[in-house]
C-alpha cells in the first residue's frame, strides 16, 4: 500500500533518527551551506514575510510530507463530544475557584460570559476556515494562507506554547484533585524543593505519569480516543447536572454579595485567565482532516458544543458562588471543598472523580490536537519534518505527539498553575485575535483579483480597528478611571468597522458555511481579544515577550532557512510537473 507521499518509492521505516531526517534542507547539509544561508537572512526574511501559502498546498502538497494519511473516522457526533471533553474540566474545575477568590468574586459568572462571547466569535472564524480548508494544521494553516509565512510562524510558536502550557496545567491540576480525593492537601503529593524559585519549587511526578498515559491512548488511534472520550463525557454530563441542582438548592444567595468586590477590572482580569477554559475547541478544529464530512460535521460540532458549554460554565460558576463565599474558596479544588462547606462531605469525592475525568478527557483530546498542530507545522519544515510523519498502522502522528508530551511533562514537573494559566491565556488570545484578522483578509482580499484601491481602503480601515482596539486595551490596563479615552477610541473602532462594511466590497463568499455579520463580528472579536489581553498583569506580557524572543531567535537561525528551501523546492517541483 502506498501512503500519501509514496509515489512508488520504497517505503522507509517510521522509526528513523538520522540528521537528514531532522534537517534535510540544502541550507543544513554543510557548514558552508549554512553560512551562505545565514548571509542571505535579510533577503530570505523578506521572501518569507511576503509569501502566502495556497489552499491546495496546505490540503495536498504538504500532506505528502507525512508519507501516510490520517484516517477519516469522525462525524459531527464525535466532534461535539470531543469538544465537550476537551473544554469541560479545563477551566471550571481548575480556574474558577482561583479567579473567584483572587480577582472576580461572585462576578466570575460574568467573567465566563465575557470569555464565552469572545470564544464563540473565534469559533465562528475557526469554523469557516475549517470547512473550506479541512487540514490538520488548524489556525496555523489558515494564517499561512491569509497572513503569510512569518505571521504563521509567530502563531505556530504560540500554538506550541499554548499546547505545552495547557497540557502541563491540566496535569498539575489532576494531581491536586487526586490529593483531595484521598483526603490530602492539594500540594501534599508534590515534592517541595526550597532551593528553587517560588512557583517552580513544587515538583509533580504524578502529572508526568498522567500526561504520558493520555498521550499513549491518543497515539493508538483517533477513533479509540473518540469512543473513550464519549463514554467518559456521559459521566461529566450527569455530574454537571448534580452540581447545578445541589448548588441552587443548597446554596445561599447571600454569598453573592458583594457581587463585584474587585470591581469591573478584576472581573475582566479573571475573564482573560478563564479564557483558557474555552481553548479546547481549537484542538477540535485540527481534526478536520480526519472528519468524514467537514462541510456538515464541523459547523455542528464546533458551534453546537461551544454554545452549550458557555451556558454550562456560567451556571456552574453561579452554583459555586452560591455554595461558598468567594473569600473561603479553595484555589486548587474549589468544588470539592465547597460541597464540604454545605454539609455534603460525601459529594466532594464525586466531584473530585468528575474533575479528574474532565481533566483526563481534556488531556486526551488535547493530545490529539497538539499532535496534529505539530504535524502540520513540521510539514512546512518550520520544525524538523521528522515530526510530520504519520504512522502507517495507527494513522496517527506518533512523533509529533511524543514531542509535545515530553516537553509538557518537563514543564508540568516544575511549574505552578498560576504561572501556567497566565502564559497560556495571553498566547491563546493572541492567536484568536490573528484568526479574526485572517477572516477579514479572507473575505475582503483575493490576490490578483482585488483592485488596488479596495486594498488601500481595507488596510486603512483595518488599521483604524487595530489602533482603536489597542488604545482601549492600553487605556483599560493603565488608567485609574475616566471616560475620555473610551469616548475617543470606541467611536473610532465603530467607524473603522463601518468603513469596511460600506466602502470595501467583499471579494469572497463562503461556499458552505460563513461567519454572520461580517465585518462586525470579526472586528468585535479583535477588540475583545485585545481587551482581555490588556486585563492580564504585566508579568504575563513579560513572559510572553521572552517566549516570543526565543521563537524569533529560532526562526532567524533555523526556521527561516528551512521554510525558504522547502517553499522554493515546491516551486521547482510544480514547474517541472507542468
Amino acid at each position: 500500500m502506498e501512503g500519501a507521499g509514496g509515489d512508488g518509492a520504497e517505503r522507509r521505516s517510521y522509526w528513523r533518527w538520522s540528521r537528514k531526517d531532522f534537517y534535510p534542507e540544502e541550507s543544513f547539509q554543510s557548514w558552508p551551506n549554512y553560512k551562505s544561508a545565514v548571509s542571505q537572512t535579510v533577503y530570505r526574511f523578506k521572501d518569507r514575510l511576503l509569501d502566502r501559502s495556497e489552499e491546495f498546498v496546505e490540503l495536498d502538497v504538504l500532506r505528502k510530507e507525512s508519507e501516510n494519511d490520517m484516517k477519516r473516522c469522525l462525524t459531527w457526533w464525535d466532534l461535539i463530544w470531543l469538544g465537550f471533553g476537551a473544554v469541560v474540566g479545563t477551566g471550571i474545575f481548575v480556574l474558577t475557584g482561583q479567579e473567584a477568590r483572587n480577582d472576580a468574586g461572585p462576578a466570575i459568572v460574568l467573567s465566563y460570559a465575557a470569555s464565552g462571547l469572545s470564544a464563540l466569535l473565534s469559533v465562528f472564524c475557526y469554523t469557516e476556515f475549517a470547512v473550506e480548508i479541512p487540514v490538520a494544521g488548524g489556525s496555523f494553516s489558515y494564517l499561512r494562507v491569509e497572513l503569510g509565512d512569518f505571521i504563521a510562524f509567530i502563531a505556530a510558536g504560540n500554538i506550541l506554547l499554548e499546547s505545552l502550557v495547557g497540557a502541563a496545567g491540566l496535569g498539575r491540576s489532576w494531581t491536586s484533585y487526586f490529593a483531595t480525593l484521598i483526603n490530602r492537601d492539594p500540594d501534599s503529593l508534590r515534592i517541595h524543593v526550597s532551593q528553587l524559585a517560588e512557583g517552580y519549587n513544587l515538583l509533580d511526578p504524578i502529572a508526568v505519569v498522567v500526561l504520558f498515559s493520555c498521550s499513549t491512548v491518543a497515539i493508538l488511534g483517533t477513533r479509540l480516543t473518540s469512543v473513550t472520550n464519549w463514554f467518559a463525557s456521559l459521566f461529566s454530563a450527569v455530574l454537571i447536572l448534580f452540581i447545578l441542582v445541589a448548588g441552587f438548592v443548597k446554596g445561599d444567595t447571600a454569598n453573592l454579595t458583594p457581587f463585584l468586590p474587585y470591581g469591573a477590572k478584576g472581573m475582566f482580569q479573571a475573564a482573560a485567565v478563564v479564557y483558557w477554559a474555552y481553548t479546547g475547541f481549537d484542538m477540535v478544529a485540527t481534526l478536520a482532516e480526519e472528519t468524514k464530512n467537514p462541510s456538515r460535521d464541523i459547523p455542528i460540532g464546533l458551534v453546537g458544543s461551544m454554545s452549550a458549554i458557555t451556558v454550562v460554565y456560567c451556571l456552574m460558576a453561579l452554583a459555586l458562588s452560591m455554595m461558598q463565599k468567594y473569600t473561603e474558596m479553595d484555589v486548587n479544588a474549589a468544588y470539592s471543598v465547597a460541597f464540604v462547606s454545605i454539609g455534603m462531605k460525601w459529594a466532594k469525592y464525586l466531584v473530585a472523580i468528575g474533575a479528574l475525568k474532565g481533566m483526563t478527557t481534556g488531556l486526551l483530546v488535547g493530545a490529539l490536537g497538539q499532535g496534529r498542530y505539530t504535524t502540520q507545522i513540521a510539514r512546512s519544515h518550520m520544525i524538523p519534518p521528522l515530526f510530520a510523519l504519520v504512522h502507517p498502522k495507527t494513522g496517527t502522528p506518533v512523533n509529533a505527539t511524543l514531542l509535545v508530551t515530553t516537553c509538557s511533562c518537563c514543564v508540568a514537573f516544575f511549574t505552578g498553575l498560576d504561572v501556567l494559566s497566565s502564559v497560556s491565556a495571553i498566547s491563546t488570545l493572541f492567536i484568536f485575535m490573528l484568526m479574526s484578522i485572517a477572516l477579514l483578509v479572507r473575505r475582503y482580499y483575493v490576490r490578483d483579483v482585488t483592485p488596488k484601491s479596495a486594498v488601500i481602503k481595507f488596510l486603512f480601515f483595518l488599521t483604524v480597528i487595530m489602533a482603536s482596539s489597542i488604545a482601549i486595551m492600553v487605556y483599560w490596563s493603565s488608567s485609574s478611571g475616566g471616560w475620555i479615552g473610551y469616548s475617543i477610541a470606541t467611536p473610532l473602532w465603530f467607524l473603522g468597522t463601518l468603513g469596511i462594511a460600506v466602502f470595501v466590497p467583499q471579494q469572497r463568499t463562503p461556499k458552505v458555511w460563513g461567519v454572520p455579520l461580517v465585518p462586525w463580528l470579526p472586528s468585535l472579536s479583535i477588540a475583545i481579544n485585545l481587551f482581555l489581553m490588556g486585563s492580564l498583569g504585566y508579568q504575563a506580557f513579560i513572559r510572553f515577550g521572552i517566549c516570543t524572543l526565543i521563537m524569533l531567535m529560532y526562526y532567524v537561525f533555523f526556521g527561516l532557512h528551512a521554510t525558504f528551501d522547502m517553499a522554493h523546492q515546491q516551486v521547482v517541483s510544480e514547474t517541472l510537473k507542468r
